[in-house]
């Protein structure tokens, strides 16, 4: 099967990408920074509302993809401040249902329009 690319409806990509690509029973996330879809802008406040709305873009995605976050497998957060961790942890594990999904976190200088967070995934179909 090649490669399809998943566009939400509900945004606009920020440059040359797919939101996502479903290959082969997986759909790999594009990282969302916390962009509203309503404004095209940066979502104001602290780290809590950033990784909120990094997790309802994904969901839209997901959602165009026919999925939703028990599909996730895998997650990778970007913070460009690791004093974040923890407030960011405490939205991140509302969002699942044990299992958890594996997730990799890395502290990072900088991310696109001045977002303290991004958040990219990979989900799979199930047969």
């Amino acid at each position: 099967m090649a490669r399809k690319a998943i566009t939400s409806k509900k945004m606009s990509a920020v440059g040359p990408y797919s939101h996502g690509i479903d290959s082969n029973g997986l759909v790999f996330l594009s990282g969302q920074i916390p962009l509203d879809p309503n404004t095209g802008k940066l979502v104001e406040g602290d780290i809590a509302a950033q990784t909120k709305q990094c997790f309802e873009n994904a969901i839209g995605i997901l959602e165009e993809a026919g999925l939703g976050l028990d599909d996730v497998e895998k997650s990778t957060v970007y913070l460009t401040d690791m004093n974040d961790f923890s407030a960011m942890n405490d939205v991140y594990k509302k969002q699942f249902s044990e299992p958890y999904p594996a997730r990799t976190t890395i502290g990072i200088v900088s991310l696109p329009l001045g977002a303290k967070v991004e958040i990219e995934m990979i989900a799979r179909r199930k047969k």
